[in-house]
């Protein structure tokens, strides 16, 4: 099969590549570009663990492909924040116990971040129903929710 160049923009860097048309968004971000936060769970769009921002929206990266993400924008878990500098819901999440096996945290992450964007003063409500699309295994949906509501500006 014949790769395709590409050129797309994660977390503000700019990478031109060539990848097969079958490759998905989430698989470039894992194998080629090493962004490995953005976790593959299901692979069909029903767990959320594979979630990023997508030119403002926010997608499953299993369910896009890579080819037709070319030219766009896209925010990983690793554009959030890191160590030294970490964004606000990081730093909720942590105090709030909202991680536990930490694998739908990314997702959820990256959602909680689109809400916030969109609505700096969302309801729980909207909140929730944000987080309708990740699902977290371990049962950690209180502590999400608190640790979302403390960053809400009110």
């Amino acid at each position: 099969m014949a790769k395709v160049t590409i050129t797309i923009y994660v977390n503000g860097e700019s990478y031109e590549t060539l990848v097969k048309p079958s490759t998905t968004l989430l698989d470039f971000l894992r194998d080629h570009l090493f962004l490995t936060g953005t976790k593959k769970g299901c692979n069909t769009g029903e767990c959320g663990a594979c979630t990023v921002i997508l030119d403002g929206k926010v997608v499953n990266a299993c369910l896009v492909l890579a080819v037709d993400a070319s030219g766009s924008h896209v925010t990983t878990v690793e554009g959030l924040g890191d160590a030294e500098h970490p964004h606000l819901l990081q730093v909720a999440f942590a105090e709030h116990g909202a991680i536990q096996c930490g694998y739908c945290t990314p997702g959820m992450l990256i959602s909680s971040k689109a809400l916030l964007d969109r609505n700096p003063n969302p309801s729980e409500a909207e909140i929730k129903m944000t987080l309708a699309g990740n699902l977290c295994r371990c049962g950690g949906y209180l502590k999400i929710i608190e640790a979302i509501k403390s960053v809400v500006k009110t």
